[in-house]
């Protein structure tokens, strides 16, 4: 196919990489030229001068970029890919963004005779670099099943939850998940710390039982060596969370217990660890208990 990929950051750099390596005709733009150079330097590809420029003769356009301005930006905005694109063709945005501005681009697209389906992903860098994202779909049975073998090249995982705005619910449900369990595993790790146990034996011995999870398995041992200048960035959590609110204040959600991680990470950042993996928690409570 030919397909378009708006945005090259850690996630889209790899996702746009694994099209190119399974021998799909890849047209990239991102807004610091220097980042489409350096994929094409790596990749087979065409570098797009704006957004239209690289949607015009794509099959399905792949947007992923960082909230919900900026993908306005990229799409309905002038020069954006909607106005580019040909009726019959999808766009596909992997951004995670809120469920409203999913049904707008729906619409938008609806107008024009293309398809759209709302596309976050899970997984972090690791997992777009490796194929194995988890993506969380919203649209038509139909767009699904256009875009869904092509989506596969870098997911371990592709499922349609519903109509357009269903896979943000689905993401926003993922962020306070894992908000509670990352937060859980860094109260976990001090008090262990703080009672005076060896941390990797007990994440060791604890790693096989009930207390088990990805964030448990992938960061106990940058949080042990306070490392976190990697993964998934506090100030982008904090953004997802934000969405999260909006949407818990519409559908009457209690997120009590989200609301309060969201505030330590604000603390985290206050300690200069915004872009620090959402790890850095446990730094938030050493350096607490340190102040003790």
């Amino acid at each position: 196919m030919k397909v378009a990929f708006i945005g090259l950051g850690v996630m889209g750099f790899p996702m746009a990489g694994h099209l190119a390596r399974h021998g799909h005709a890849v047209s990239v733009w991102n807004r610091n030229p220097e980042k489409s150079a350096r994929w094409a330097g790596l990749h087979a590809g065409h570098v797009a001068s704006d957004p239209a420029d690289a949607a015009r003769e794509a099959d399905i356009v792949f947007t992923c970029v960082g909230n919900d301005d900026d993908v306005r930006a990229v799409t309905s905005a002038a020069g954006g890919v909607i106005g580019a694109m040909r009726a019959g063709s999808v766009l596909v945005d992997h951004t995670t963004a809120s469920a409203e501005l999913a049904r707008e681009l729906a619409a938008a697209c609806a107008a024009r005779g293309i398809g759209f389906v709302d596309a976050p992903v899970s997984g972090g860098q690791p997992g777009a670099e490796n194929g194995q994202l988890t993506v969380m779909c919203g649209g038509s049975d139909a767009d699904f099943a256009r875009v869904e073998p092509v989506i596969r090249h870098y997911a371990k995982a592709c499922i349609l939850m519903g109509p357009a705005g269903s896979g943000q619910l689905t993401k926003m449900v993922n962020q306070v998940c894992v908000a509670g369990v990352i937060a859980g595993l860094a109260e976990g790790m001090a008090f262990a710390e703080n009672a005076g146990l060896d941390l990797q034996r007990v994440i060791d011995v604890i790693s096989k039982g009930a207390a088990q999870s990805w964030q448990m398995d992938n960061r106990h041992k940058t949080m042990i060596a306070n490392q976190y200048n990697h993964g998934f960035a506090i100030d982008w959590m904090r953004k997802d969370l934000a969405i999260c609110f909006r949407e818990a204040a519409r559908n009457g959600s209690d997120l009590e217990l989200t609301r309060l991680i969201d505030s330590q990470y604000a603390e985290v950042q206050a300690m200069g660890g915004g872009r620090w993996d959402t790890s850095g928690l446990f730094a938030r409570l050493r350096a607490n208990h340190g102040k003790r």
